[in-house]
């Protein structure tokens, strides 16, 4: 029998399932049969408890059971019989009395669709592709950023192996400052205003710039009263937008050494050998890889903002929903990742609601442009990808077995390989315009270590 489903808006859907209660009936007192055999109750032996008490225990939960199969299965029966795609769950309600008849109860199950998604014509879409090169310049500042994350200090003045410093008494941007000092407001101190010993360095921007400027050209024992102005967005409420008035004494200035690039510093690199034209090859090699990574990402991006534009499609509430509320969770598990408590901020889901949009969207347009032609993930991208992964570690094979070894970690190399999949596609189809981005610009001005 076909029921009739009922359009009630651009996706949503409705029908009424018809369940006779005679099914029903039959169906509880079958398992009230099946609980009874083990049921128990104070006076009587397990199983030999009589059929009405095990009724007036356990009816009404065996009857929600039964009720809530016998729907599911029909309404599965008029998702096949009428080629429905439904999205997300149903909503299911009881009908009033006076729409039922006596031997069978009704209830309407109100559910989405997923939507028709029209693709636009390919070849009228441009999307970017990114050009980025990894040189000599390139690695020789990673090295340079490699040998600043190996510093360590020494008094200036005083006699080191790695020598005195340079001869200059005063204080300048490279060195780490040890300094007193005590802020006022309006002559009154104030809360995290005053500190003994505080060491930075200068010219790293971790202090506010009227703070590094007065520490800038001090000698030892020296102190400089300087005024202070707190940005209006400063971390500290009670100081934010103030003017405050500090004190500060020089105690101790110390020079930074840097390992020189030899032997030793490669080792440090974790190149047994201590061979720099290694060092060189392995440090190239993590650039790219970066490099490559967020090559990739740009491009992505461009396609996907592309198939955006060239696409027409209704969003099933439902689907947004269910992301909004798993952008909420993994937002929560951030959190308490980064030691915070989620019940101190409230997590609206208004907060999520445009990026879950734009994912649903990007996820059906995705797997439509799949199966139109057929783009799917094939053993073998994926083999590669993960050995890509394993590339750069230690032991590639047990990197390789921890991907293989667990369904949803190998899922998640699936959906990368099929995005990219799609990216390639669409930059055959579409007209392709190169940019060639500057490595700083594309790295974000931070060169990635090896």
């Amino acid at each position: 029998m076909t029921t009739t489903v009922e359009n009630t808006g651009a996706l949503e859907r409705r029908v009424t399932l018809s369940i006779p209660l005679t099914d029903v009936r039959q169906e509880v007192e079958k398992r009230l049969k099946l609980r009874a055999k083990t049921a128990r109750a104070p006076g009587f032996r397990p199983g030999k408890v009589p059929m009405k008490m095990v009724a007036s225990q356990y009816g009404y939960q065996v009857e929600t059971e039964v009720l809530n199969d016998r729907v599911g299965q029909a309404f599965d029966r008029v998702a096949v019989e009428n080629n429905l795609r439904v999205a997300g769950m149903p909503t299911i309600s009881a009908r009033t009395a006076e729409s039922e008849t006596p031997d069978v109860i009704a209830f309407d199950a109100t559910f989405e669709v997923y939507p028709e998604v029209k693709i636009g014509d390919l070849s009228t879409a441009e999307v970017e592709k990114i050009v980025a090169d990894v040189g000599d310049k390139e690695i020789d500042r990673t090295i340079e950023i490699l040998r600043k994350q190996r510093v360590h200090y020494h008094t200036k003045g005083e006699s080191h192996e790695h020598g005195a410093g340079d001869g200059d008494a005063r204080s300048k941007d490279g060195d780490r400052v040890t300094v007193d000092f005590v802020g006022r407001i309006d002559e009154t101190e104030f809360a995290g205003g005053k500190a003994e010993d505080y060491a930075f360095v200068l010219g790293e921007g971790s202090m506010l710039k009227q703070f590094e400027e007065a520490a800038r050209g001090l000698a030892v024992g020296e102190s400089r009263e300087f005024e202070l102005d707190f940005p209006e967005d400063y971390h500290g409420k009670d100081v934010a937008g103030k003017k405050a008035s500090f004190t500060m004494t020089l105690k101790k200035i110390e020079w930074a050494h840097l390992p020189e690039v030899d032997e030793n510093f490669a080792r440090m690199l974790g190149i047994e050998d201590g061979s720099l034209d290694k060092m060189r090859e392995d440090i190239r090699a993590n650039l790219e890889r970066e490099v490559g990574a967020r090559v990739r990402a740009r491009d992505k991006e461009s396609v996907m903002e592309a198939l955006i534009k060239l696409s027409e499609l209704d969003l099933p509430k439902v689907l947004i929903e269910q992301d909004v509320e798993r952008l909420v969770d993994m937002t929560r598990q951030d959190m308490v990742q980064r030691g915070m408590d989620p019940k101190n901020l409230p997590l609206p889901p208004d907060m999520f609601t445009a990026q879950a949009e734009r994912r649903v969207r990007l996820g059906l347009i995705l797997a439509e442009l799949v199966k139109q032609n057929d783009l799917k993930a094939t053993p073998e991208q994926v083999r590669k990808q993960v050995e890509d992964f394993a590339a750069s570690y230690e032991d590639p094979q047990q990197v390789i077995r921890y991907y293989y070894g667990d369904r949803s970690r190998l899922n998640e190399v699936e959906a990368l390989v099929l995005e990219e999949n799609v990216v390639r596609y669409v930059q055959s189809s579409a007209k392709v315009n190169e940019k060639t981005v500057d490595f700083d610009t594309l790295m974000g001005n931070q060169t990635a270590a090896a």
